[in-house]
Order: C-alpha cells, then sequence, then structure tokens
C-alpha cells in the first residue's frame, strides 16, 4: 500500500480510537447534541475553530486565490472572520441563557411548533451542502495520494465520516476538534514557512485592486459577497450548537470572538500559498488539488504526512458538525414532536444516531453530483439564512414585534427570493434581496401579532460558579 496513504488511514483510525473511547460519555440527548454544556475555554475555542476551518478554508480558498487572485477569497477567509466575531460579540451570551438546543427551538419559544418545524426544514438542507463540500473535500485528498478514483475515496471518506459522528456526538467531536485544531495549524505553519523560505511571496498573482470591488466572473458586488458568510455564519446551527455546548454566557461571549480571530490569522496561509502556487505546479492544475500538489512537491515526507493529516482534520472537524447539526434538527425538532408523549433519553439517542447516519448518506450523494465544493459552501451559507438571521434578530432583541404569521412569512418569503434570484432570474445580489424580502415581510404581518405574556416567557440560564 502507498505509505502516505497509510498514514492517512493510521491517523483516522487513532481518530476513530478516540471517539469509540468516549462513546459511554453521552448518557442524554443534552450530552450527545451538547456535551452536556460542559466545554471549558480550550474545548470551546478550538471546537469553534476546527468546526468552521473546513475544506472550504484550506482547500477551496486555495483553489479560488489560485484560480482567481485575492479578489475571489472575499469570502473566506474575511467573511467568515467578520461572521464569527459578530456572533460572538452581539449573539453568543443572548443564545447561551435561553437554554436551548437549537436554534429551533429558539423559534418555537418565540413563535411556537409550526415555526420550529419550518425552519427546522429550511435548515437542514444548509447543513447537508456543507457536509457534501467537507466528502467532496476528503474524496479529492484521498484521490490526490492514492490510486484511487474520486469517486471510490469520496465513498470511504463518507463511511469514515458518518461512523465518526455518530458514534461519539458532541463531546467526542469536541476533544477530537482540540486534537484536529492542533494539527491543523502545525500542518499549515509548516506549509507556510517553507512556501515563503521558496520565495512564494514574490510570485504571488495578486488581482487588480479596481477589480477587488466584484466577483471574479460573475460580478457580483462586494457587499454580497461578504453578506452571505457574514450572515450566513451568524444564522448557522453549527456554530449555534457549539456556542450552547460552552459552560457559561460570558465564555460563549469570548471563545467564539478568540476562535474568529484564530480562524484569520491561520486562513491567510491557503491564501498566500493559493496566490503564489502557479509558480511551482504551472497555471494549468486541478484547482481543488493545489494545496496538496503543492505540498506533495515541496515538503519532505514527514511533513507532508502532517500536511495530509491538517487537511483531514479540518474535514472530520467540520463534516461531524455538519452531520451532528442536519440530525439534530431531524430528530429534535421534526421526528420527536411527531412521536408524542415522552420519549427516554435512550431513545432520542438513537433517533439523533439514526437521522445522523441517513443525512451521511445523503450529503454522500450530493457530494458525488457537484462540480465544486467551493460553490457547495456558499449555497449552504446563502439557502434560507436570510429569514433565520431575521427571526433570530427580532426574537432575541425584539420579542413583541411579530408572531408566527410574521415567521412563517419571512421564512417563505426568503427562502423564494433566494432560490430565485441565485437560480433563475441570475440576480447579481440575490441574497441581500432575500434578506430585504425577509425584513419587510416581517414587518408588513406583525399588526397580526399578539403579544405574548410575560408570564410565558422563557426562563433564561444564569452562569455556572
Amino acid at each position: 500500500m502507498n505509505p502516505i496513504l497509510l498514514s492517512i488511514l493510521v491517523y483516522i483510525a487513532l481518530q476513530l480510537l478516540v471517539v469509540f473511547a468516549l462513546t459511554r460519555k453521552p448518557q442524554s440527548e443534552t450530552d450527545y447534541l451538547l456535551a452536556g454544556r460542559q466545554l471549558g475555554p480550550w474545548l470551546s475555542t478550538f471546537s469553534v475553530f476546527a468546526t468552521w476551518f473546513g475544506a472550504e478554508t484550506c482547500i477551496g480558498a486555495t483553489a479560488e486565490a489560485y484560480r482567481g487572485g485575492l479578489q475571489a477569497v472575499a469570502a473566506d477567509p474575511f467573511g467568515y472572520t467578520v461572521g464569527l466575531v459578530a456572533t460572538g460579540l452581539f449573539f453568543a451570551a443572548a443564545l447561551w441563557r435561553r437554554g436551548i438546543v437549537t436554534l429551533a427551538d429558539l423559534f418555537k419559544q418565540r413563535y411556537g411548533g409550526g415555526v420550529e418545524r419550518l425552519a427546522a426544514l429550511i435548515m437542514i438542507p444548509s447543513s447537508l451542502l456543507w457536509a457534501a463540500a467537507q466528502i467532496r473535500a476528503f474524496g479529492q485528498v484521498l484521490a490526490s495520494v492514492s490510486e484511487l478514483g474520486v469517486a471510490v475515496a469520496t465513498a470511504w471518506a463518507a463511511l469514515v465520516v458518518v461512523i465518526y459522528t455518530a458514534v461519539g456526538g458532541m463531546w467526542a467531536d469536541a476533544w477530537t476538534d482540540l486534537v484536529q485544531g492542533l494539527v491543523v495549524i502545525g500542518g499549515l505553519v509548516a506549509l507556510g514557512v517553507i512556501f515563503l523560505a521558496l520565495g512564494g511571496a514574490e510570485h504571488m498573482q495578486y488581482a487588480p485592486v479596481v477589480a477587488a470591488v466584484t466577483a471574479p466572473g460573475d460580478g457580483r458586488p462586494l457587499l454580497e459577497v461578504l453578506a452571505v458568510p457574514i450572515f450566513g455564519t451568524i444564522a448557522a446551527q453549527e456554530l449555534t450548537a457549539r456556542v450552547l455546548a460552552m459552560r457559561s454566557a460570558s465564555l460563549a461571549r469570548s471563545a467564539t470572538v478568540g476562535a474568529g480571530f484564530l480562524y484569520l490569522a491561520v486562513g491567510m496561509i491557503p491564501v498566500l500559498i493559493g496566490l503564489g502556487a502557479a509558480r511551482f505546479i504551472g497555471a494549468d492544475a486541478e484547482p481543488e488539488q493545489v494545496l496538496s500538489r503543492f505540498a506533495q512537491a515541496q515538503l519532505p515526507t514527514l511533513l507532508y504526512v502532517l500536511f495530509l493529516g491538517a487537511l483531514v482534520s479540518v474535514i472530520l472537524s467540520t463534516l461531524s458538525g455538519a452531520l451532528l447539526v442536519a440530525g439534530s434538527l431531524a430528530a429534535h425538532n421534526l421526528v420527536a414532536p411527531l412521536l408524542g408523549g415522552t420519549l427516554t433519553e435512550r431513545t432520542k439517542l438513537r433517533l439523533n444516531r439514526a437521522a445522523v447516519v441517513i443525512f451521511g448518506v445523503a450529503a454522500y450523494f450530493i457530494a458525488r453530483s457537484s462540480e465544486s465544493m467551493y460553490a457547495l459552501v456558499e449555497e449552504a451559507s446563502g439557502l434560507g439564512s436570510a429569514g433565520v438571521l431575521v427571526l433570530l434578530i427580532f426574537a432575541l432583541w425584539l420579542p413583541r414585534v411579530g408572531a408566527g404569521a410574521s415567521a412563517v412569512g419571512a421564512l417563505l418569503a426568503s427562502l423564494a427570493t433566494y432560490l430565485l434570484g441565485e437560480h433563475y432570474f441570475d440576480w447579481q445580489a440575490p441574497y441581500l434581496a432575500s434578506l430585504a424580502v425577509a425584513v419587510l415581510t416581517y414587518l408588513l404581518l406583525s399588526p397580526l401579532r399578539r403579544r405574548t405574556p410575560i408570564a410565558n416567557q422563557p426562563a433564561y440560564f444564569t452562569e455556572q460558579p
């Protein structure tokens, strides 16, 4: 067997051993989905960082910088950094104090069960697309270092991560995030140092400054390009789950902000390599294999294995988080209410694990049919998140404005606007249009509201000693 492929498989096997060692920790649905709300500073920071620092940042951003220059990477890492920091500063503590499990729970508190289920149905496809992007990336990595075709490599990637996520839950995910985050930083820093030592900075292909106000190829304004990752991050259940798993509101705020700045610092390394990679591997390489090909050509075997471990790490972390979120929204907010009655914790755990497996298979087929990892991530961030963001803001900060009709109208109108503008009318700013429509629809329907009695307002968590 190829020794490099063998090294990757050994690394994956070690990760699985860690997961299986921690399987006894989750004893309830909250343990499984939110690690019992007990994550400390290190686990909290690296859980956010490793979950968000995925294949689109390493492989996708390198590919876009290689293909389109600096103007092509406004969304990642810059947009996502702003989204993470903004979530930490303005949303994390308020969400933590609500004592919820998912964003859909917040909408149930504020608008009722119908809005809870509708929001879950809208958010699940976003997590599936994000998971599909990671599976595609995993397949590309395995294919680039072995004789496996991309299709076979992608299938193996999906199988490994479905097992990884279904078994471990958030507890195992958080601990492996810490290990994987350290491996990511070590691998990319080593690659970045070698890139600079080889004179890569002298050969970077920057886009003309005048062109930096648009995304390459589609002419979209910079505001639209940035709005998708910023607002999509704030409204993402993947990030909310990490925030809710932390042990206090103050930690939720500080760890999320810290993870955002760490994301930017480490995320700049793949961008810089993408800008200068043509000097070393030519201008006609497969964009999504640029980072791996550059590392393979320039790194000694030991450092190359470390780099591949870093790639595998970011993919495993992000993919497991996305599948866990899709499963939680389906099992916790859709299936469990339909079953009615009082479900045992064991039944809830089984529902969540089964949902993870089902969505893992679905993400695999989406990955097989897609053509671009970066496009999958952009679609995941934009699909339905404008309506979710509007509901999130009104539920947290303007609780007496709007009701169920406002929420349903905003979710459906924004989703329809985005899909039509993105895939039918080819608008230049479909996301901004969907955001504007969501706000207007919510406000127009708000006269139909009924004020929620103070006695029915949700209880809040308090800081733990």
